[in-house]
């Protein structure tokens, strides 16, 4: 049998879809953030990155840097081993302190990444929970959608952000059925926050748990960067948080906080924690630098809300179609998914200008788009030529264009 043909046919399929995904090589230069080099097949490119998750820069600060090469210099590169065997070094307990700290719980617990802590926390709070009822946000993660398909209990799926519709499915349920509220803070695709706190309020009032995914806010809101929790004042009324450190803290890897039986039954439960090598302790140290320093330096936060705003003025005045965000994601309208990658081809070997297409299944097909995230570093110059290559790109394909406003002028 030619095994070779079903995988074949698998990626025909993609093609045939206009989803099948090409990868840049890409090589970041550190302390010339968010200028990188492109190993293009015709040879190596000076490009700007304008779509990196390295939100605020912190891949390349001095004290991340420094306490990492600092760190593997003193006690090596590897971790050893699991948590359970050599794995739990002291920069890694260090860390979880850190987390803690900063989300104001009890404790927390690390995983390889922000994927897994989701994969594997949902997964397992759930299988704990006798008869658990999930209450999903339609536009969840599909991290947090696996970690509540691998809890196999019941799950029933809200329309995103609707809080009507949640409590309606909270009334159903019943009093005495135990119940997990499962959200995202801030939806990386559409820019928008959830309503936190009113689910929160229908959390109490019908007897929930909550769960909320913070990966695209921990950093980048709240007096000492824990998020939209705590930017809007209800971090202590969320039973379980989750985060990354892989965007605004610019390292690896994901954890959740929260109440300590909470966390040390996850420890103690989860196979994706217990079956796996710990994080290397110049990893950990790097995180804790990043983390510390963004919990007293309001800097690069209010340098970044600046930096997008001031974009999506420029875009929006030139007539580009900028879908309405609250935050610091900047998604550009596109809609059709071969026009979407043409785009972003354009950009790249014309312009230099890194902006990977975001289509199906990330998006719901037919709402193709570019995903554009400023940093604190994207001067004006940069959003200047980038609003003038997103014009010409604009007009080669035919994409339309809204009237433009009264500052373009």
């Amino acid at each position: 049998m030619d095994y070779s043909q079903f995988f074949s046919a698998a990626l025909n399929r993609l093609h045939d879809e206009r989803r099948y995904r090409v990868f840049a090589d890409l090589e970041r230069i550190a302390g010339r953030f968010p200028h990188a080099i492109w190993h293009s097949p015709k040879g190596q490119r000076s490009v700007v990155i304008w779509c990196s998750n390295d939100y605020l820069g912190m891949g390349q600060h001095p004290k991340v840097v420094g306490a990492m090469v600092e760190t593997a210099t003193r006690v090596g590169t590897g971790a050893g081993g699991t948590r359970n065997i050599a794995g739990t070094h002291h920069p890694l307990v260090q860390l979880e302190a850190e987390l803690a700290d900063l989300h104001g719980k009890e404790a927390s617990l690390l995983f390889t990444s922000g994927y897994v802590s989701n994969q594997t926390g949902i997964a397992t709070i759930a299988k704990l929970i006798p008869n658990c009822l999930i209450l999903s946000d339609a536009l969840n993660h599909n991290s947090m959608i696996e970690g509540i398909r691998q809890g196999g209990c019941e799950r029933k799926v809200f329309r995103h952000s609707d809080l009507a519709h949640l409590e309606e499915l909270l009334r159903e349920a019943g009093p005495d059925r135990p119940k997990l509220i499962a959200c995202e803070s801030l939806y990386s695709m559409d820019g928008d926050v959830a309503p936190l706190e009113q689910i929160c309020d229908l959390a109490e009032r019908y007897g929930a748990m909550t769960y909320v995914d913070e990966v695209h806010a921990v950093g980048m809101y709240g007096p000492r960067g824990g998020g939209i929790a705590e930017r809007d004042g209800v971090m202590h009324r969320i039973d379980v948080l989750e985060g990354t450190l892989a965007k605004a803290f610019g390292c690896l890897g994901g954890y959740i906080a929260a109440k300590a039986e909470i966390i040390d039954a996850v420890r103690s439960y989860a196979p994706g924690f217990i079956f796996t090598t710990a994080l290397p302790p110049a990893i950990c140290s790097a995180a804790t630098a990043a983390i510390r320093h963004l919990k007293t330096s309001s800097w690069e936060r209010e340098r970044h809300q600046e930096r997008a705003a001031r974009l999506k003025a420029i875009l929006n005045a030139a007539g580009l179609p900028v879908m309405s965000s609250d935050t610091h994601i900047v998604p550009l309208f596109v809609g059709d998914p071969e026009k979407c990658k043409r785009a972003t081809d354009i950009l790249l070997e014309e312009h230099g200008i890194y902006i990977q297409p975001i289509n199906y299944p990330t998006v719901p097909k037919g709402t193709e788009r570019l995903r554009i995230t400023p940093s604190p570093y994207h001067d004006d110059g940069l959003m200047d030529g980038l609003a003038e290559a997103l014009l010409q790109v604009w007009e080669r394909l035919g994409l339309p264009l809204r009237k433009r406003s009264m500052a373009a002028e």
